[in-house]
């Protein structure tokens, strides 16, 4: 039993001081003045933080990274970068240092650490870093050591409780979970952009990448657990702790506060203060710092480690009782408590039991294997019941030599899988580490080098796709991009529109430019709505800016691709303005989309000049009303005529002659009414110039800016149009049953049978010839009614009685003047012996629709 410091040199030194006091930083500069050295860390992650350091400083091919999972051996190594675990203490070295040495106290790893300081020493220099707790037990084990006291570089001071929304950007939030954990990076997430992670459970690929996020400035809050004090030199400014208790693995307590202190000391580094303190509204009163907690944080006042833990390292491996009762026993100096059971003890006391291993594990050989086997780290976390399974199965297959090479691959293989949740990822790389860790061992598996190589390349697939999973539920890099770029810098922030329409600020989607409207991406979450509405409004004027210079450049160009839509003025299919009644009823106005108003007031003025101009291009159709409307507007047309013309131009140049007036109009009037183009018709008063797609649909835009619905044109405007069953009169046309006619082909038809009245001699009884009204598609009961609604009645002759031959006697027709015609009557009802027409004849429908 060795208890007894072994010192090979009077330069053992003990730098000791808080956290941000340079230590690491000395070691380093020390191991490299020397001509080989060691410095051993309690983290695989500090000792690959460190190495590569050293390999810029001194090269790969003098520099060795020893872990438990992981080892870079060059031939000429000089330079060894270990965990402790993993230390070579065999290894003859200039230079010796020991990180962290106050993690002696520690219930899992202390009596390794223990027997670091009492046994690790260098030929010609030796150092302990570590917190100042540990002086004591120094001074009282190791009394030729030299003590250095580091003061901090950086003040550290009580910051007090904080909301997680008045958490200050560049923070680290520590939690004791997982569950807590991901709850508060998920709320940074949609509150601030996201959050980096940091947990124990993280492989140490995954936690560099996370890392490196936050030291990237991806994401300004890293939310960790207390692994976060071990040695992770970030740029923290304040640490809020989400609680003040935390699990040891026996039971829930409150941390030390040195253990504060160790997690506090993360903010303020370098020559940079910080401060500390806790999560508002996150627990009860144990989430509170007490004024005593805080004045030792604040001035690195702690309780003293008077003893150290400790267990036997020189083992008889005679039997399994032996090594049991040597691990097991007491030390004798006071400095020095038992270790508390770690796994492996507690590994190797559950298997000892099982009568079948006991009897199989016999002599030193065998029982120095089984330890080694029994020493497996639990990086699964499982506890020692269910690791104690695991390493019972791997003792059968080492126990007769060494695993094979195909077995190994295909355990690597099984967990060779990125698909899967964080916890899933999570659990098979904590396999794979074990994998990692069986496949570093000298002497336990065919082709070492290969299975380490490939336990390497699946860890770090497996980190990868989970360093994703990670980055992809905790971090919205969109929203964390827009919440460091909404400060004073906001107009230096890269925007761009991609695809015409898709905006991104700093390559980061934020929505779309529907004409120039910004409208939020319909993917984002409804927390991040007003973020990305705030983003758009201080980032789209440049992008507003040359999208109006598009559209000036396209109206300059006299082909812009504007269209309405009802009273939306469009343009590439997206509303940029309304159109509003103005002025007066054929000069209307346009006020332009609210999002226009962003832009400077020049650019929106000529914008809406040429718009303007383009509008009165636009309902240049009108121009018949418009001479119209001038007219309506002129005491020298006279009050009847100027009531007239304002009735018609309000009703788009057509109204119904019945009720225009124009009975009252003299033959002057009725003569000015013609030159203003207006035609007086039988039935209607209309313009003939306004009976076209062009200017129909002009007035139609117009009603619709009115608020009245107005049917559209027909296409090319035939003379008869069929009507559904419920569809609406187009305009223009008169409806006539199931069809409608034109306005002007109705005069024209009517004035035909004028025309044929008055060629008549008798006037009265004359024959229409329907050749016409065929040929513009009106059938017979649409032609008769409309020579009823002009005052044409007809009369059918009496048919030929039976057996009398003869040519088919025509319908005759007579016309009653407006003033003299009765109410329309009903159509009578004929004898029964009176023969009906035949149905083939074209006016056999009249008969049925006569008065």
């Amino acid at each position: 039993m060795s208890q007894s410091p072994h010192d090979r040199t009077d330069r053992l030194k003990a730098v000791l001081g808080p956290t941000n006091t340079g230590k690491t930083h000395l070691a380093i500069e020390r191991l490299c003045a020397h001509s080989s050295g060691m410095i051993g860390f309690p983290l695989r992650l500090l000792a690959r933080e460190v190495y590569d350091k050293v390999c810029a400083i001194k090269g790969p091919a003098q520099v060795a990274l020893i872990t438990g999972e992981e080892r870079i051996e060059p031939p000429t190594a000089r330079y060894l970068l270990c965990t402790v675990e993993a230390m070579p203490m065999s290894a003859d070295l200039a230079f010796v240092a020991l990180d962290e040495a106050q993690l002696a106290a520690d219930r899992e790893r202390g009596h390794i650490f223990t027997d670091r300081v009492l046994h690790a020493r260098g030929r010609e220099e030796t150092m302990l870093l570590g917190s100042a707790t540990i002086e004591p037990a120094i001074r009282a084990l190791l009394p030729r050591a030299e003590i250095v006291s580091r003061p901090r570089f950086s003040t550290l001071s009580h910051g007090g409780a904080k909301k997680l929304s008045r958490i200050p950007p560049r923070s680290a939030i520590v939690a004791f979970s997982a569950e807590q954990v991901y709850a508060v990076a998920e709320m940074l997430r949609r509150f601030r952009g996201g959050a980096a992670v940091v947990m124990g459970a993280l492989s140490p690929e995954t936690r560099n990448k996370q890392v490196e996020l936050y030291q990237n400035g991806e994401v300004d809050y890293l939310v960790a657990t207390d692994a976060i004090g071990m040695g992770l030199n970030l740029d923290i400014e304040h640490v809020a702790f989400a609680g003040l208790s935390k699990f040891d693995g026996i039971r829930q307590r409150r941390l030390t506060s040195a253990e504060m202190a160790q997690i506090a000391g993360r903010a303020g580094r370098h020559q940079r203060d910080g401060t500390f303190g806790t999560l508002a509204g996150s627990g009860g009163h144990d989430a509170e710092f007490s004024p005593e907690e805080i004045y030792a944080i604040e001035e690195h006042r702690f309780p003293p480690q008077t003893r150290l833990l400790w267990r036997e390292t020189e083992l008889d491996f005679a039997s399994l009782d032996t090594l049991i009762a040597d691990l097991s026993r007491p030390p004798e100096r006071a400095e020095l408590a038992p270790a508390i059971q770690a796994i492996d003890l507690a590994v190797l006391r559950r298997l000892a039991e099982d009568a079948e291993i006991r009897d199989a594990v016999r002599g030193s050989r065998q029982v120095q294997r089984f330890w080694q086997v029994c020493c497996l780290p639990d990086f699964r976390n499982q506890g020692a019941e269910t690791h104690s399974r695991f390493v019972a199965r791997l003792w059968q297959d080492l126990r007769d030599g060494q695993l094979g090479g195909d077995f190994v691959a295909r355990a690597i293989a099984e967990l060779d899988n990125p698909a899967g949740d964080i916890d899933t990822l999570q659990m098979r790389i904590a396999a794979i580490r074990s994998w990692s860790y069986i496949s570093q061992r000298p002497d336990w598996v065919l082709a070492k080098e290969e299975m380490a190589a490939r336990a390497r390349a699946v860890e770090a697939r497996l980190s990868d796709a989970l360093h994703a999973r990670l980055t992809e539920r905790f971090v919205n890099r969109r929203t964390s991009v827009l919440m460091k770029k909404l400060g004073p810098d906001a107009a230096l922030l890269p925007v761009k529109l991609v695809d015409d329409d898709e905006v991104e600020v700093d390559g980061e989607g934020i929505g779309h430019l529907v004409g120039f409207r910004f409208q939020v991406d319909p993917l984002c979450r409804l927390a991040d709505r007003k973020l990305l509405l705030a983003a758009a409004e201080r980032h789209l004027p440049v992008l507003l800016k040359q999208r109006a210079e598009a559209l000036l450049a396209e109206l300059d160009g006299g082909a812009p691709r504007l269209a309405f839509d009802g009273s939306r003025l469009l343009w590439d299919n997206d509303e940029i303005a309304r159109l509003e009644t103005g002025r007066s009823l054929l000069a209307p106005r346009l006020k332009l989309d609210p999002p226009l108003e962003g832009l400077a007031s020049e650019q929106r003025k000529r914008l809406l000049a040429a718009l303007t101009v383009w509008l009165d291009r636009a309902l240049a159709p009108l121009e018949p009303l418009r001479q119209i409307e001038t007219a309506a507007s002129d005491p020298e047309s006279g009050p009847e005529l100027r009531a007239l013309l304002i009735r018609l131009t309000e009703a788009g140049g057509l109204i119904d002659r019945t009720a225009s007036g124009i009975e009252g109009l003299t033959a002057d009037r009725r003569s000015s009414l013609r030159t203003l183009g207006a035609r007086i018709g039988a039935l209607d008063i209309y313009v003939p110039a306004m009976l076209k797609p062009a200017p129909l649909q002009a007035w139609r835009t117009l009603q619709a800016a009115r608020g009245h619905s107005v049917p559209p044109p027909v296409p090319h405007m035939p003379s008869v149009v069929g009507l559904p069953e419920e569809g609406t009169v187009p305009p223009g046309y008169r409806q006539l049953g199931r069809q409608a006619v034109r306005v002007d082909v109705a005069d024209k038809l009517i004035r035909q049978a004028h025309d044929r009245r008055e060629a008549s001699r008798k006037k009265r009884d004359f024959v229409l010839d329907p050749a016409l009204a065929i040929s513009t598609g009106l059938n017979t009961d649409s032609y008769s009614r409309l020579l009823r609604l002009a005052g044409f009645m007809a009369r059918v002759p009496t048919p030929l009685g039976e057996g009398v031959c003869g040519p088919q006697l025509l319908p005759l027709w007579s016309w009653q003047p407006p003033a003299r015609r009765s109410p329309v009557r009903a159509v009578p009802q004929h004898s029964h012996s009176r023969p009906q027409p035949e149905p083939a004849n074209a006016f056999a429908a009249l008969a049925r629709l006569l008065p």
